[in-house]
């Protein structure tokens, strides 16, 4: 990799890694959260089917949509039967719209459709992938970003530019692009089987607009983001922030169908300011086969991103070990599941340092092992 990466991983693990451990020090409840969420994913994994049908029969129940895509075709078929004609949407960070190719396949309709993320922006505006699953943009110094923003967006961000006058220009625009969408599209960090809930959790407050100011939101997961209970789906995101070292979260953000009032007679009516339609897009794609493969457990991956910055080949290879956007230990993983690309699992040194920081206790090196022994077996 190039001298411009090595500054960026070695200053990217000298902010995350204190971080992380400042986090768990001061709230040693999280660690024992961490572990009651790994019993509890394994429950779901036990039983997926039934858990699907529970939260499509609570989506419904309040106004909602649930649509079961098998592989990324089928999900991209649905977005675009609900989007229609919708030309201009927004769309907050998500591997698994990634993972569905959705930008790309909307901009080749011509849609006029932008990442809200600050890092995906950046993604976007250099024509690239993300570089890890939560700092997508980590691979691209300040001086690099000023070059994109003074190229795409102001020719007046030179080398001199702060970092702050640079967010403030992106704000800017991306308000325009807020303002004018007829579809927000997000991701998932957790759903609630009993109450159809999605919940989300960020700092930049871009997913708290996507998900209210457009008429319509369309939220695409897997299916393992699916947990019991809505105590379980905060769980979940809190373990996430916390050993992705954003501990508390600015926002979690909380959605569980359309808008709705209830402010006369307390009768609930729907749609109110916001969203007049939700649609819940629950992804399959490999995930259900890896339920009953030797790689199961990495299933249980909360998409953290700690394990990244304890990886040897990461800090080596960055987003080349694996494919973007599962890049990272965490990536040989999902590339198995979902796309069966196993190649990259040979870069791996088997260090043993995602074992130990990964929340879920998941033997990734383990995983690792038997992904690469598929890749022998084709080979």
């Amino acid at each position: 990799m190039s001298y411009e990466w090595d500054v960026a991983i070695n200053k990217a693990i000298l902010n995350n890694s204190p971080k992380v451990h400042k986090i768990l020090e001061e709230n040693p409840y999280i660690k024992d959260v961490a572990s009651e969420l790994r019993e509890t994913k394994n429950r779901v994994l036990d039983d997926i089917d039934a858990y699907i049908s529970k939260t499509q029969k609570s989506v419904e129940k309040l106004g909602g949509h649930v649509h079961i895509a098998k592989d990324s075709t089928e999900a991209m078929e649905i977005v675009k039967e609900i989007l229609g004609e919708k030309r201009k949407i927004v769309v907050s960070k998500s591997n698994v719209l990634y993972e569905i190719k959705l930008r790309e396949e909307l901009e080749n309709e011509g849609m006029d459709i932008w990442e809200t993320d600050l890092g995906e922006y950046l993604v976007q505006l250099n024509k690239d992938m993300p570089s890890h699953l939560v700092a997508p943009a980590i691979h691209l110094t300040k001086d690099k970003i000023g070059k994109l923003l003074n190229e795409n967006l102001d020719s007046s961000i030179n080398e001199n530019t702060s970092a702050e006058e640079m967010v403030s220009r992106v704000r800017k625009f991306l308000m325009e692009k807020y303002l004018a969408a007829d579809a927000g599209i997000t991701g998932a960090n957790a759903i609630a089987a009993d109450t159809g809930s999605v919940l989300l959790i960020e700092n930049e407050g871009n997913i708290r607009i996507d998900t209210v100011l457009p008429q319509t939101h369309i939220a695409i997961t897997g299916i393992d983001k699916i947990v019991p209970t809505l105590k379980d789906a905060f769980n979940e995101v809190i373990v996430q922030a916390s050993y992705a070292g954003y501990y508390p979260p600015t926002y979690i953000n909380v959605t569980s169908g359309p808008s709705a009032t209830g402010d006369i007679e307390l009768q609930r009516v729907s749609p109110a300011t916001g969203p007049k339609e939700f649609h819940l897009i629950l992804l399959d794609n490999g995930r259900k086969e890896a339920i009953n493969s030797d790689i199961r457990e990495s299933l249980l991956c909360i998409r953290c991103g700690r394990c990244y910055f304890s990886c040897p080949s990461y800090k080596l290879y960055g987003k080349d070990f694996g494919d973007s956007p599962y890049t990272g230990p965490t990536g040989i993983m999902w590339s198995a599941i979902t796309s069966k690309k196993y190649d990259k699992s040979m870069l791996c040194m088997h260090s043993g340092g995602c074992k130990e920081v990964c929340p879920m206790d998941i033997n990734i090196p383990r995983m690792i092992e038997r992904i690469k022994f598929r890749y022998m077996e084709e080979s």
